[in-house]
């Protein structure tokens, strides 16, 4: 059969990365490719303890359907704890919870983007989501990015030039792909800027909780005063990510038309883990969690960090980064990322090319990027010596 598949996914490609990770599926393969966080982080015995009493107790209601907006509870200690600890939401704001933090910008593209409206993101940027606004066939326009964050003044050039400008999206802390953080006076004329052009931002959170150094930044959407910030966020990197569980926070607007169009999405996010999450930050230290999670990423940074810089300190060039699960590598022959990664593929070292979260693939990029979080620190110390050879093959 002739299958005519509709004209916005025609240009779709399939994920760099999930092509990668097939690959890495070999145990032979250091990867340093994916984005996974450590097993070891994973609050898996306390989990287990919930997941049998819920099963024992209460299994009528978490294995029943829920409503769209999420599983109450799990709403309600959300939204307290980014009140209280982050100063995240107003008396006009509402949050629902999402089937992992993807479908935040699935949803809202859905809810803001016609086919040919613009969207400006930052350059690289992460592929997920790139891939979710061309799947809604709209125009990507990308500014670079800076060490502390992404060029404001090309930001603003864009924003007075391009037209239909629906979306911004910004990922300001430990930004994937290259860990960067958007400095608090970028932060400050974003928000100047996104209310001057009235464009929606959504700032896409994930990584903010994972800071191993420095001092920590406010969030965009805390000092958002008039509704402009869409925040997204993500249980998967502090709790686990195959339970799927994100949430979006925003004016009680924006959330209604996220709740309508997660109805014909996936009716609502699992119950039973939605369940699990809720029970795990009543009944344990969350806090306390989190902070043994950045131990145990903070080594495992500093462990890549020292092992690139014993073997690639002639070839790459990199700043480690404060938090975050990433750490981007520029090279300094200006070679192509992509052959760089082939050549560490040989040697059984699986890294993603920079041009893979590019706004524009079909432009060479030299850069890689690199996780630290999965791998074992035999791994880091082995796999960055051997993409120092490669990268001196190259």
């Amino acid at each position: 059969m002739e299958y005519n598949f509709a004209t916005r996914i025609g240009g779709l490609k399939p994920s760099a990365i999930r092509e990668i990770l097939k690959v890495t599926q070999d145990p032979s393969v250091i990867s340093f490719a994916a984005g996974n966080p450590s097993p070891e982080a994973f609050p898996a015995r306390e989990m287990r303890a919930i997941s049998d009493d819920l099963f024992e107790n209460h299994f009528a209601s978490a294995l029943q359907y829920g409503v769209s907006e999420g599983y109450t509870p799990l709403r309600e200690l959300t939204m307290k704890r980014l009140r209280e600890k982050f100063s995240i939401g107003t008396d006009d704001d509402d949050l629902i919870i999402l089937s992992g933090g993807q479908q935040g910008m699935d949803l809202t593209a859905k809810c803001f983007l016609n086919e040919g409206d613009t969207i400006i993101t930052e350059s690289p940027s992460f592929i997920g989501s790139l891939n979710c606004f061309r799947s809604y066939g709209a125009k990507l326009v990308g500014i670079p990015m800076q060490r502390d964050g992404l060029d404001v003044d090309a930001l603003e050039q864009a924003l007075k030039t391009e037209k239909n400008v629906k979306l911004l999206y910004l990922i300001p802390t430990f930004q994937n792909p290259t860990g960067y953080c958007l400095s608090i006076e970028k932060r400050k004329r974003v928000l100047e800027l996104a209310q001057l052009y009235d464009v929606p931002v959504i700032e896409d959170n994930p990584y903010y909780e994972l800071r191993y150094s420095g001092s920590p930044i406010p969030t965009l959407k805390s000092m958002d005063t008039d509704g402009h910030v869409i925040y997204v966020g993500s249980y998967s990197k502090v709790l686990a990510p195959g339970i799927r569980l994100g949430f979006a926070c925003a004016n009680k607007k924006v959330i209604g038309k996220l709740t309508v169009v997660k109805q014909v999405s996936d009716v609502h996010s699992n119950l039973f883990f939605q369940m699990i999450a809720a029970e795990y930050i009543k009944r344990y230290d969350f806090d306390a969690h989190v902070a043994e999670v950045c131990s145990i990423y903070r080594r495992k940074r500093d462990a890549m960090a020292d092992a690139l810089q014993k073997y690639c300190a002639d070839t790459l060039d990199f700043v480690k980064p404060d938090g975050g699960l990433f750490l981007w590598c520029d090279i300094r022959s200006g070679k192509d990322g992509a052959e760089l990664c082939r050549l560490s593929g040989k040697r059984g070292v699986a890294a993603v090319p920079g041009v893979a979260f590019s706004v524009d693939p079909s432009v060479p990029v030299a850069a890689i990027r690199l996780n630290f979080s999965l791998p074992t620190f035999e791994q880091l110390e082995r796999g960055s010596m051997l993409l120092g050879e490669a990268a001196r093959e190259l």
